[in-house]
Formats: C-alpha cells, structure tokens, sequence
C-alpha cells in the first residue's frame, strides 16, 4: 500500500536530502519529479538490516510509471561491516553484471536500479527447478574477482562480533548466551573445519530467499544485497543458504525457525551436484560427498555468525523482529548439532542441555 513520502521518510535521515537526490536520479532518468505527493512509497517487507521501498512516479510519457528501489540503512548496523567497503562492492558487481545499479546516495541511504523481477519465496527454495539455477548462479558468484584479500573472513569477523556483543550485552545475556567461553569454540571450529584442502571464493554470506530474484520469463537468477559479502570458503557459503531453508521471513513469526524444514541427505546431494557441475564437467560422486560433509560442519559456523548476528541486532537494531529469539535459535543448534558434526564427546563446558539450549536462556 502507497504512503504518502513525507511520513515513510520522518525519522530517517533529512527528507530534504532524500528529495534532492530522488530529483536528481529522476533527472538522469529523463523525468521530473514536480510534485513530492506525486510519488507513490511502497514499504518491502522481509529486509532485517535495512528498510526497503520501492518509490514510483509518473514519467514524461503519461501513463508509465517509474521504479526506483530506496535503502534506508538500519541503525547501528556499522558494526556488522563498513558500509564504504559495501558500496565499492556494490559498484564492483554492477561492472561484473551482477545485481542493480546505483543510482545514488545520501547520508541515511541509497537509491537502486529497481530490478523488474520476482523476489524467491522461502516456498521457492525447496523448488528443485528453481534451486537448480540458485546452485550454478551460486557457482558464477563464487568465481567473481572482486577486490580484496582472497583469504577467509568469516573467523575474524566472527571474533570482532563476539567483542561487540560483549560489549553491549547486559551481564544477564552475558551469561545466558555463554559469550564468555564462546571464543574457545571459535577456536575449535576454525581449527576443525579448516583441515584439508579449502576452496576459498567471493561469497555472499547472507543467501536467504529474499536476496534472491527470478526473471519469470527468462528464468534468470539476480543475487542482490552485498553487506555481508567477503571472500570465504565456498563451503561456508553453501551451508549458509542451506541453513536458511529453515526461515520464513514474511510469515506471522518471522523470527521462528523450522528446523524440520532444513533439507535432507538426497536434496543437499542434488544441490552440490548441480553446483559443481555448472561450469560443464560432471564431478563424481566422491567430490559431491566430500562437499557434502564439508558443508555440513560448516552450518555450525553458520549457526554462531548469526546468533551473534541477532543478539547484537537485539541491542541496536529497532527493526520490528525478535532478533534475541532468533540469536537463541541459532545457538540451540550449534549446541545440539555440534556433537554429531564434530565428534564431540563432551558437548561444551557451559553444560548444553539434551535438547541443544542452554540452561540460563530465557
């Protein structure tokens, strides 16, 4: 539903510099904008970090519409990733072809090619034509070359959230989350997960359906949102967007997570294969297990990212989302999982419960 901009806009930002750059983008466009109540804002759900809209206007030709997509940014959300290193990779994959272009910028955002594609449902993921394409598009993004160290990113990132989140956690959430002990198992997971030989790639590192768009008519997979994108293990990657087959984020409970929903042995087997076969030599079956395995454990690290993810969102995010619920989640299973994927006799000194949680979360 359309909304009047002056009341999408208070509270974020000058809406006087928002309206000079909209005018500005329409200018480049060929159109003008007359009339700030002649633009239509319509609120996109399903974004955690951002706000985002499409804002519409009528062109010079009379009954066409024009469509912009706006970023607002989160507040707080500095922490995660510098947004400088974000636009350059923002510009670098429209160069490569990838994604929207920008059309500008302005303190509290950015204005977007509006991309006339469907966005995935979490519906859509389980789809094995549709995941089909997800894998090898998955495949061409982890074989771009983008600025930047090609080495590992996801354990001094983790690291550097874990100091955040016990810098701003209350000593009650402290203590409930076990983020005191919480570097040991770091240390473990980077030491367990990094043997053997590791294929690193440029990955995305935030592959839920909503950052995924279709081309209905050609069948064509846009990745978009790069705020969390680094070079990493592809293994990372892939365990990633598999542990967001659990998630719907535009249901009643957003914040809930359906592990009955993660994707089992023969769908994990057919997605690799698809992946590893994109670039036309079909791989065996050794190569498809042997990644299969190695994304399994790397969900563990997928669980910890994000649950320290949400317990920082929890504190300076004001977003509508239960991410403190969310950051429980996805210990829970680092907690329960852990034992199977790593072998682990004893399953954590902060005494996990059997169902995975720990005992002080409430």
């Amino acid at each position: 539903m359309a909304i009047k901009t002056i009341d999408l806009l208070k509270g974020c930002g000058s809406q006087e510099e928002i309206m000079e750059v909209l005018a500005a983008v329409a200018s480049d466009l060929g159109d003008a904008i007359d009339d700030v109540n002649a633009l239509q804002v319509i609120p996109l759900k399903g974004a955690m970090t951002n706000e985002v809209f499409r804002i519409n206007w009528p062109t010079k030709n009379g009954g066409e519409v024009r469509n912009v997509l706006v970023r607002l940014y989160g507040e707080g959300v500095e922490v995660f990733f510098n947004r400088e290193e974000e636009v350059r990779t923002f510009e670098c994959m429209s160069k490569h072809g990838q994604g929207p272009r920008l059309l500008g910028r302005f303190t509290s955002g950015r204005v977007e090619e509006f991309i006339h594609a469907r966005t995935l449902s979490a519906a859509d993921l389980r789809n094995p034509e549709v995941s089909a394409l997800i894998a090898s598009k998955m495949r061409e993004f982890h074989n771009l070359h983008m600025p930047g160290a090609e080495k590992f990113q996801i354990w001094p990132r983790m690291r550097k959230w874990l100091g955040e989140a016990r810098s701003l956690c209350s000593p009650k959430d402290v203590k409930g989350f076990g983020l005191d002990n919480l570097d040991e198992e770091i240390n473990i997971l980077e030491k367990k997960l990094s043997e053997g030989y590791q294929e690193i790639g440029f990955c995305h590192n935030d592959l839920q359906y909503g950052n995924i768009m279709m081309d209905e008519d050609t069948g064509l997979i846009t990745i978009i949102d790069y705020e969390y994108a680094s070079y990493n293990p592809v293994a990372y990657d892939l365990a990633n967007h598999f542990c967001e087959m659990v998630a719907d984020y535009h249901s009643d409970t957003p914040h809930v997570l359906d592990y009955n929903k993660y994707p089992g042995l023969e769908e994990r087997q057919r997605f690799i294969r698809m992946y590893l076969s994109s670039e036309g030599k079909k791989p065996s079956n050794a190569k498809v297990n042997k990644l299969v395995k190695s994304v399994e454990k790397y969900t563990l690290a997928s669980h910890i990212f994000w649950g320290l993810w949400g317990l920082i969102s929890s504190y300076v995010n004001k977003i509508d989302f239960d991410y403190k619920e969310y950051s429980r989640q996805r210990f829970q299973q680092y907690w329960l999982r852990k034992p199977t994927l790593l072998g682990s006799p004893n399953i954590t000194s902060q005494d996990a419960t059997v169902d995975g949680s720990l005992p002080s979360f409430t």
